[in-house]
Parts: C-alpha cells; structure tokens; sequence
C-alpha cells in the first residue's frame, strides 16, 4: 500500500493551527474578562483544532471598553 500524503499542501494547516492555538492561548492567558470560564475555553482552542481559536476570538473574547 503506498499512501502518498500531500505534505505540501497540509503543513501550511498544520502551521496555521499551531499559530492560531499559541496566539489563541496566550491572549486568553493575559485577558481579564472573557466569556466563560478559561479552562472551558482552553479545551476548545486546544481540541476544536482551527475553529476553537476563531470561535474564541469571535466569541471569548469582550471588548476592552
């Protein structure tokens, strides 16, 4: 069985991930009011792949004001 995997086209997501979970994670570190409770919000950035850290930063996140 040969199984030709496109790393090429699958490295820039696996890179994007990781940069969207680090990013993700230490916003969420530094925040002081966010929606819901942090160790929710570190499971889904953490399992919920690419779609955890958008939902964070479009839903965790409040505004600053």
């Amino acid at each position: 069985m040969n199984s030709s995997i496109p790393w090429s086209l699958i490295m820039p997501i696996i890179v994007l991930q990781l940069i969207l979970a680090v990013v993700g994670l230490v916003s969420l570190y530094k925040a002081e009011a966010i929606r819901g409770p942090k160790w929710l919000w570190v499971i889904i950035i953490l399992c919920g792949n690419i779609l955890g850290s958008v939902a964070y930063f479009v839903i965790g996140r409040k505004d600053a004001s």
